[in-house]
């Protein structure tokens, strides 16, 4: 594995495994050789705590991008990449693939825990079968734990409420209320739906007790915080980079394991003690944060700062402003031992798309009803080349797949 880092700014993963993931015994994960012959495929190999360097030889991997609170979206996306049931019980039926998805779960729409317990659920099922689930934090995670809730769907606060209700019946047992939330939201949400009248939209204490639930389930140190501490910022998968807005050079030199660890520490850490630790400013705060960098993708409308210096240099030199960008990449890439990276963030209004040599793959659509409401779209990955899976323009399951890259 040491030959995969190509200079000493990344630290080598420990020289022990922190996970192994292999095939139950009742399912068949074979690879088939060239000469038509079966071997037995090798196991997943996890590094990093929160998961930053996956090992998963053969394994055929799928990117979703931003789902901001879409649970019908967020199932349509699944079904389209093949890892997940359409008979609405919500069953993996991707074998020994992999899912990672590149963060913004929260904000814009009102099935936010819903979709977490979705993909906590999927997870397990993944990896009884030899596959697994990963999802990286994005810039929308970073600002509910810190406790920006200016793009919270007023629904979402609805959410917590039953939430925080619907937990007192699991006392302690988290892992087991979590992983049916997805199985019981629908419910809860049906019955406040039923309860609602006129005056509730101008109910302010009903408001704040959203408001107050939500602060209370996703402050550093609360329960959904401390969830989305499982997962990292940044996440490579074989020789594939994934991560929310971008990773760059200055990224790479501070470390990858150690921006993962502290922006773990933080989420999981309460905040009412002196020595509790900080807002990792470089994973989350700023323009060229690894959550927030828009340095790869220009489609969007929201030029500001950071963004405006890029469009001025874009316009006056394209040429030199591409060969820069190009060149970041190609460093950062190499530092961390990948051939490509894949990020969210900025909504993409021609779908799915690659630039710099497919170095970089978009793969954020504007799915959710709350940003776009496009049709999702999904990146597949086998090996070194990649596609994107998308769907017909009127028929939703008749699926459309581009030539692999």
């Amino acid at each position: 594995m040491a030959s995969l880092y190509l200079n000493s700014l990344l630290p080598l993963p420990p020289s022990h495994p922190q996970k192994l993931i292999e095939p139950s015994s009742s399912s068949s994960s074979l690879l088939s050789t060239s000469n038509g012959n079966e071997v037995a495929l090798k196991p997943i190999v996890i590094n990093g705590d929160p998961p930053t360097f996956v090992s998963a030889p053969a394994r055929r991997i799928v990117a979703v991008g931003d789902l901001h609170g879409d649970l019908g979206k967020a199932r349509d996306a699944l079904q389209m990449a093949g890892v997940l049931s359409s008979d609405g019980r919500d069953q993996w039926i991707g074998q020994d693939s992999v899912l990672v998805q590149v963060g913004d779960i929260l904000d814009r729409g009102d099935d936010e825990i819903a979709i977490l317990s979705l993909l906590r659920s999927l997870d397990g099922q993944a990896k009884a079968n030899g596959g697994a689930v990963f999802q990286v934090n994005g810039n929308h995670e970073t600002m509910n734990v810190e406790g920006d809730f200016r793009y919270v769907d007023a629904r979402a606060f609805d959410e917590c409420t039953d939430f925080l209700d619907y937990l007192e019946d699991y006392a302690q047992d988290w892992d087991k209320a979590f992983t049916n939330w997805i199985f019981e939201s629908r419910q809860w949400k049906e019955d406040r739906r039923n309860s609602q009248t006129y005056w509730d939209q101008w109910n302010v204490v009903k408001r704040q007790k959203g408001v107050i639930a939500r602060s209370i389930l996703f402050r550093p140190g609360g329960r959904l915080a401390c969830e989305l501490a499982r997962h990292g910022v940044i996440l490579r998968v074989n020789n594939w980079l994934f991560c929310h807005g971008g990773l760059l050079p200055h990224h790479v030199a501070y470390g990858v394991e150690r921006i993962n660890r502290e922006v773990s520490t933080w989420m999981r850490s309460p905040t009412n003690y002196e020595d509790s630790p900080q807002m990792p400013f470089i994973a989350t705060r700023g323009y060229d944060s690894v959550v927030w960098s828009r340095l790869y993708s220009r489609e969007t409308s929201e030029l500001e700062d950071y963004q405006i210096e890029q469009a001025t240099w874009f316009n006056v030199f394209p040429d030199f402003f591409s060969y820069q960008v190009n060149k970041i990449l190609h460093d950062t890439l190499e530092a961390v031992g990948a051939k490509a990276m894949v990020v969210g963030h900025t909504p993409q209004l021609s779908g799915v798309n690659c630039e710099y040599g497919c170095g970089i793959w978009r793969v954020d659509v504007g799915m959710s009803s709350g940003v776009l409401d496009s049709r999702p779209e999904v990146l597949e990955i086998r090996g070194d080349k990649a596609r994107v899976i998308r769907s017909n323009r009127d028929r939703l399951h008749e699926l459309q797949v581009a030539d692999y890259i």
